[in-house]
């Protein structure tokens, strides 16, 4: 499986491709309709990176699944709030937003409680 074997890989590269889409200035692209559609991308942005580093840590680290999830929420959440402060410190054209590093807080939320449940209600 893919995402057993390259979960390191994938989540390093997804970090990386985060990270470049948050930092770079992004112009030509249509806004979307929907007021808070921003937040929407944040939120599903995280929870994907939620769920590689989740992923991450039981597959390649080992981890229990108790810790793992652990480990994904701390660094997901630590990771959209570096982003942020990125964004103020080291660019013009973007500025830090307490309402984004909540909408990623949200998608990590989301994630771990499905997590959560699928672990606790799934047995394999």
């Amino acid at each position: 499986m893919v995402l057993k074997t390259y979960s390191f890989l994938l989540v390093i590269l997804y970090s990386i491709a985060l990270t470049t889409v948050c930092l770079i200035k992004i112009e030509g692209f249509n806004k979307v309709g929907i007021s808070f559609g921003d937040k929407i991308f944040h939120s599903l942005s995280y929870v994907v990176l939620t769920f590689l580093w989740y992923n991450t840590f039981c597959n390649k680290f080992k981890f229990s699944k108790s810790k793992a999830l652990w480990y994904a929420i701390i660094i997901s959440i630590i990771f959209g709030i570096i982003i942020e402060v990125l964004q103020g410190a080291l660019t013009a054209y973007r500025s830090a937003d307490i309402n984004d590093v909540l909408a990623n807080s949200i998608g990590v939320m989301l994630t771990a409680v499905v997590i959560g449940i699928k672990n606790k209600f799934i047995l394999k």
